[in-house]
């Protein structure tokens, strides 16, 4: 008889044991869904008057990016709206062919570089489209393109906690 209460305490402590590996297993899980789970990202959606709406969620980093195209070229951007213009690096300006306009003084964060001026032919973000739109060419800018007020004032721009929307006036037009 010793022997049976023996065999249910052993079972008794299997399955204690695999409960406690299923809330580790779950704990580890939301863990890493709470780590992961902010990292951005782009959605489009059309306002109740004909408005197009480009919704960014806030990345961990604490900024807002978008994917999009300057010319037709992919980039992603940093949406940045303490910078006047769109921004490129000089690598990025190079591989696109753009033109080295006038060379001009930037104040950035990091202090006063030297830049040049350009014009874009095209800025796309999302489903949101600019034709001839001043841009700047920052030498110490990495791999994003900054989207600046050069873009931006032609949209409505509302952020609320963790989401930025950027939206068209009606019908697509700036």
């Amino acid at each position: 008889m010793a022997e049976s209460g023996r065999e249910n305490d052993g079972g008794q402590g299997r399955k204690l044991y695999w409960a406690a590996m299923v809330a580790i297993l779950l704990g580890m899980t939301a863990l890493y869904q709470a780590v992961v789970r902010n990292d951005g990202g782009m959605r489009l959606q059309q306002g109740e008057h004909g408005e197009i709406l480009v919704i960014l969620e806030r990345k961990r980093n604490g900024h807002f990016s978008a994917e999009g195209a300057i010319n037709g070229h992919p980039v992603v951007f940093l949406v940045d709206t303490g910078a006047t213009d769109v921004a490129v690096s000089e690598r990025m300006a190079r591989s696109m062919g753009l033109v080295f306009g006038p060379q001009i003084v930037i104040s950035t964060a990091a202090g006063q570089v030297r830049g040049w001026i350009t014009r874009l032919d095209s800025v796309q973000v999302g489903a949101l489209l600019m034709r001839d739109v001043r841009a700047t060419i920052t030498p110490s800018l990495g791999r994003e393109a900054l989207l600046g007020m050069s873009f931006l004032r032609h949209y409505s721009i509302v952020q609320e906690g963790d989401t930025l929307v950027i939206a068209s006036r009606g019908e697509n037009t700036p």
